[in-house]
């Protein structure tokens, strides 16, 4: 039987620093952000799938009954469920409009929200500060230009 030598002290350096990058990557802004997108993202679905039911419901009772999941075509042995395929767009349709709807809303608040806050204008300069300044300017170039002459 072989024995292993397995360095201990090493494996524990090693976990130390995996654990503490581990630390910063998920204590980042953009990680949490994600996974609150996520969670709000799983929370919404629910409500986007069951509004998207309702609609398909109505739609179905408005068109004469046809409930769109059981849409299918036979060809020979061979059942073709279309019906499926168009639930899937459907849902997929209602999703985008939601969203759509959703972030123009977002962006109408954003856009009030600006137009809310005050623009500090910077405070003007008198003429004298700016050719006090204009001056100081040219005594640094000048002085800059003589120590590279001098080297």
């Amino acid at each position: 039987m072989k024995k292993i030598n397995v360095d201990t002290k090493k494996i524990a350096e090693e976990s130390n620093g995996l654990l503490k990058e581990f630390k910063e990557f998920i204590s980042r802004g953009n990680v949490m952000d994600l996974a609150v997108g996520v969670i709000i993202g799983g929370a919404f679905s629910n409500i986007v799938t069951s509004f998207t039911s309702i609609l398909t419901d109505l739609i179905g009772t408005i068109l004469g009954g046809i409930d769109f999941k059981g849409l299918s075509y036979h060809v020979g042995n061979l059942t073709v469920q279309y019906g499926i395929f168009l639930q899937a767009v459907f849902d997929f349709l209602i999703t985008a409009i939601c969203i759509f709807i959703l972030i123009k809303i977002v962006n109408k608040l954003v856009k009030k929200h600006k137009k809310e806050e005050v623009v500090v204008e910077a405070p003007r300069k008198d003429e004298n500060t700016i050719l006090l300044e204009e001056i100081r300017d040219l005594l640094k170039e000048n002085t800059k230009s003589k120590q590279k002459k001098t080297k």
